[in-house]
């Protein structure tokens, strides 16, 4: 097993990881704030920094608000670990939420992807970027759309495919302008974190105006 450490500190890669062995790994990390990437023997850790959490936190809370008022079923996931020995790719996405499948999951105590959905939506914050390309492990995973957020802009990761093989409208929440929603990941800078939650509750209720 090759250890390979990357700047900055907080992330490394491990190569030649069976699955077994990142099975172990997630054991024995369980409740700790590392973000752990599972791909084909590949394996990453990352400590998140504050930046990080800060956004991811920021972002999952809108989207439920958004969800609340607009009356949308929505199920918050949060870092739930994805995983499929059959691909050999697990994650733990930033933020996700089933919306269109929100039905199938109520209830559950667990998610097996081998018979359940994927999330419909997962989060990305790119803060400290990956050395493994997660897009392509939402992608194979069945996860449709990922938005990702590099501090500065959101991009949206369309992952499934149209009638014409190319990628499909945004599925979550098409009506939301996404430059007017990064206006709130700014003012968050600025304020405490209950104001800038009555600030965007006010605008979703507005008509997101």
């Amino acid at each position: 097993m090759d250890l390979d450490l990357i700047q900055p500190k907080q992330k490394f890669l491990l190569t030649d990881i069976s699955w077994d062995a990142y099975e172990t790994i997630l054991k024995v990390l369980q409740n700790r704030p590392v973000r752990v990437t599972y791909d084909r023997g590949n394996l990453e850790l990352i400590s998140p920094s504050y930046r990080h959490q800060r956004y991811k936190t920021l972002i999952g809370r809108f989207i439920n608000i958004l969800a609340e008022e607009r009356n949308i079923p929505l199920i918050n996931a949060g870092s739930t670990t994805f995983k499929r020995q059959d691909l050999e790719r697990g994650l733990e996405p930033d933020e996700c939420f089933y919306i269109q499948n929100a039905s199938a999951v109520v209830g559950k105590q667990e998610i097996d992807l081998t018979c359940d959905p994927p999330p419909d939506l997962a989060i990305e914050i790119d803060i400290s970027t990956s050395s493994l390309n997660r897009i392509s492990i939402y992608a194979a995973l069945g996860i449709p759309e990922v938005w990702c957020y590099d501090g500065i802009t959101v991009k949206v990761y369309l992952l499934g495919e149209g009638k014409d093989g190319k990628p499909t409208q945004r599925l979550t929440f098409p009506f939301l302008a996404l430059p007017e929603f990064m206006q709130f990941l700014r003012e968050a800078e600025m304020v405490d974190d209950p104001t800038v939650f009555r600030s965007f509750r006010d605008w979703v209720k507005k008509g997101l105006r």
